[in-house]
């Protein structure tokens, strides 16, 4: 499927689906991609009601471009595809984790994930039994 072919202005996600997703005022949740094998973080994209109808329905990852405003499918122009081994909303229902099985690099940079060599530094500690405080409040 060529991503200039789809343009739906409805989406087709099963009613059920639809009336339990918590979107942003934009029509948009954000969407964790997960590696299903490693659980390592690849990347965050966006998906509108139809994105996530075209995932749950090809087995491939679908995106919402917020900068371009159009469908995007991972991999039709980097060769780097996402199939989709599920898909799961969080207890908010306002987050959706998407896990795949990746070929290839995930993020456009061509690092594995996204977040690859692009730790910030905590200089802030905090000792055991801070941290048992906060647990039991």
């Amino acid at each position: 499927m060529n991503i200039s072919e789809v343009s739906p202005p409805e989406s087709d996600l099963d009613p059920q689906i639809v009336a339990r997703l918590k979107r942003n005022p934009d029509g948009l949740l954000p969407a964790i991609v997960q590696d299903a094998a490693t659980r390592e973080v690849l990347m965050l994209g966006y998906m509108n009601d139809q994105a996530l109808h075209m995932t749950l329905t090809t087995g491939r990852a679908w995106y919402w471009s917020r900068s371009r405003g159009e469908y995007w499918r991972k991999g039709d122009t980097s060769g780097n595809v996402q199939h989709v081994v599920s898909v799961a909303l969080d207890c908010d229902a306002d987050t959706l984790l998407v896990q795949v099985h990746q070929i290839g690099p995930a993020c456009h940079t061509g690092t594995p994930s996204c977040f690859t060599d692009r730790e910030l530094t905590v200089t802030g500690t905090q000792d055991s039994s801070d941290h048992m405080k906060e647990s039991d409040a």
